[in-house]
């Protein structure tokens, strides 16, 4: 147990960092379990381990058991099955480290806070082995087909709908345009690669450079099919075009450890700067050809 001055604020601290390294512990033991490669998993179980140890230590002070967060263990999970194990267990160690800046205050009352904080440490350096993942090896070529569909698209979209004024005219035209331009992406991607003689599978680069072209245009359309009112659509394409751009540069920041805001803002002036030169453009082709949709 704790000193005997410690306060019940002091006990509840220490419970909760109790729960915290044995809910980390069932998601690092989760997430082994579905990570294919050996080596990968050998370090998440090692790491697993690690937060069973500290839990322990923890136990000796508070003389409670504390079960895991089930929530937090499904999401992180979930997490790791969708956008992949490093992009969870870096947005988990990310937390983490966040949580452990207030764990200073405790080194007086516990002795082991120094290895504990040394132990966190450790994990850092070892996360850096388990980026040999699939999905981030391609990451350049997702990005790609991302920012130019989102580029390309909300001008075109935006200088469609001043032009021709129809959504279901619109939506044609510019699917048609997106799975055109997704695959000459694809196709520029795969002979750059192939060019570049890097380490990447170039069909497999290809094959995410025109995917991420595709379901992007496919989200930043979609409004113009479902609304009948062609400028209303065009505000919902602006909107999901920004969403898009938050949760891939949050995915990029979190996974590849870089800067966020900075590439969101850049990303996002961009997108809604060609947005807006596409629809003035659009309006004048309306005026001076004299079009009447």
């Amino acid at each position: 147990m704790p000193d005997a001055d410690a306060d019940s604020a002091q006990i509840k601290r220490l419970l909760a960092f109790q729960k915290n390294e044995i809910t980390e512990y069932h998601i690092y033991t989760k997430i082994a379990a579905i990570t294919p490669e050996q080596g990968n998993r050998d370090v998440l179980e090692r790491i697993a381990l690690e937060e069973l140890g500290h839990y322990r230590i923890w136990r000796r002070y508070t003389g409670q058991e504390t079960g895991p967060d089930r929530l937090r263990v499904h999401l992180y999970y979930l997490a790791a099955r969708i956008f992949g194990m490093t992009f969870a267990i870096r947005l988990m160690e990310d937390m983490e480290r966040r949580a452990k800046m207030a764990d200073r205050s405790l080194l007086s009352l516990i002795p082991e806070m120094p290895e504990l904080l040394a132990h966190e440490e450790s994990h850092e350096r070892d996360l850096i082995l388990l980026l040999d993942e699939e999905r981030l090896k391609y990451v350049g070529s997702v990005v790609l087909g991302l920012n130019d569909a989102l580029v390309e698209f909300t001008g075109t979209l935006a200088g469609l709908t001043f032009a021709l004024q129809n959504t279901r005219i619109i939506a044609v035209a510019g699917l048609i345009m997106g799975v055109a331009a997704s695959l000459s992406m694809g196709a520029s991607e795969y002979l750059s690669q192939r060019s570049d003689d890097r380490p990447t599978d170039p069909f497999r680069a290809s094959v995410y450079t025109a995917f991420a072209y595709v379901l992007t245009v496919s989200l930043l359309i979609l409004p113009f099919l479902l609304l009948e009112n062609p400028y209303s659509a065009l505000i919902f394409t602006l909107a999901g075009a920004v969403a898009v751009i938050f949760l891939f540069t949050f995915y990029i920041s979190v996974a590849k450890e870089l800067p966020f805001w900075r590439r969101f803002f850049e990303m996002t002036a961009i997108s809604l700067g060609i947005a807006a030169i596409s629809f003035l453009l659009g309006l004048a082709i309306r005026i001076f050809l004299n079009v009447d949709a």
